[in-house]
């Protein structure tokens, strides 16, 4: 990292590495492993930036309530966030709470495709158990509420001494309007608010968008005065996961809210990658993942309207290569796509900056290295870095590290 000339490494704290059993007793062995990384990349001029939360729940506290499903997750989380800012703030300065909220609240609780697996679609066909109409909402809700406990512990034990920066990495697709019908730009505008608006508008505005409180009705859990106040306020800066954009139109059928019942159904909505049988731009590895370098600039924008121009991290940005076994190294490491992504990403995000006046201060390229990519396995990669799961885990460098360099270098 040093060598490309990169400041700041974004990585994630295994909650079950610091507590065990969730809470109680702190294993030293997990302190000093991230003591051991911190110093290192400080070391090296790299800032590191911290995210709390990055999926991984302990499985003791899923078996003892469920997760973040039960309220008591908020006071174990702040518990668990404390033990790192007692440990790390010293010389981590920017922390990011949760990892991507909608995903685990839709993935997790709405559709089932990821831990804990949990949803009510097809009339339970496909998970055991859940409810896929409630679920994603109690989830959302609790995890707006665990960042404010902690914005709060952060802000009045911490930040005084440490002099730190909160905030919540979030994913967000851009949607564009599936034709210039006043239906259609309406749908594209909900489905942003139930994406976006969902997470981003109580730390803003205090409570859910006004769309959402129509659709869903009393499934949407209420903020009492007392955690609105908390709520509203306590986002330092705004982490965007952006990867995509799609179509979006709105759903005149009652076939979803047969079928699923679901968030998806509530919205009203349905995005696709195609118009008219045209794709909105070259795909990647990931069958969800199309290349749209324009929605970045779209999106940037949206948020500076939305929120008054807060302070934006990019916190993830990137596409996949397939992992075929069949294809030559020396073919894996020439990742010219790769490198017309980062290059067409960027130049949109300059744009914004430059241009619109968004307050954006910093980028993370998803990612270092080739990974777990959840669901998808080791069949995709993303890494700027190939890594040989075949031999020792041994890396390599694509040509898109080159690219950085070059590009750091010159800025």
């Amino acid at each position: 990292m040093a060598d490309m000339g990169m400041d700041a490494y974004r990585f994630s704290i295994a909650w079950a590495r610091i507590l065990p059993n969730g809470v109680g007793q702190v294993n030293q062995a997990g302190i000093d492993h991230y003591n051991k990384l911190i110093n290192a990349l400080l070391a090296k001029g790299i800032q590191p930036y911290v995210t709390l939360y990055h999926w991984d729940l302990p499985q003791a506290l899923e078996d003892k309530y469920n997760g973040w499903l039960d309220r008591q997750i908020v006071d174990d989380f702040a518990e668990y966030a404390e033990t790192c800012f007692a440990a790390f703030g010293d010389r981590v300065k920017h922390w990011i709470t949760v990892n991507e909220p909608h995903t685990v609240a839709i993935q997790g609780y709405d559709a089932g495709l990821q831990a804990p697996g949990r949803c009510s679609v097809l009339l339970h066909l496909y998970c055991k158990s859940g409810n896929s109409g409630t679920e994603p909402y109690i989830v959302a809700h609790n995890f707006i509420l665990a960042h404010a406990a902690v914005s709060h512990a952060y802000r009045t034990k911490y930040k005084a001494a440490q002099n730190g920066e909160l905030g919540m990495a979030f994913d967000v697709m851009w949607y564009e309007p599936m034709s210039s019908a006043a239906i259609d730009v309406e749908a594209t505008k909900r489905a942003q608010e139930f994406q976006l608006g969902w997470f981003a508008d109580p730390f803003f505005f205090g409570d859910y968008p006004a769309t959402m409180r129509k659709r869903v009705g009393e499934r949407l859990p209420r903020f009492t005065a007392e955690e609105a106040a908390l709520v509203k306020g306590a986002l330092d800066f705004v982490g965007i996961n952006h990867y995509t954009t799609y179509y979006t139109r709105h759903n005149d059928t009652d076939i979803i809210v047969r079928l699923l019942n679901d968030t998806l159904a509530d919205t009203g909505t349905i995005s696709l990658p195609f118009k008219n049988g045209r794709a909105i731009g070259d795909r990647a590895n990931s069958i969800w993942l199309y290349i749209v370098p324009r929605g970045m600039r779209s999106l940037m924008n949206h948020v500076k309207n939305r929120y008054n121009s807060p302070p934006i991290y990019i916190t993830e940005n990137g596409m996949d290569d397939s992992s075929s076994p069949f294809i030559a190294l020396k073919d894996a490491l020439k990742d010219t796509k790769r490198i017309k992504y980062h290059n067409d990403y960027l130049t949109n995000l300059a744009a914004s900056i430059k241009e619109d006046g968004c307050d954006v201060r910093g980028y993370f390229a998803w990612s270092l290295l080739d990974n777990w990519e959840w669901a998808a396995g080791y069949t995709s990669r993303f890494g700027l870095y190939f890594v040989d799961y075949n031999d020792k885990l041994k890396r390599y460098p694509k040509s898109s590290v080159q690219w950085f360099k070059s590009l750091l270098s010159s800025s």
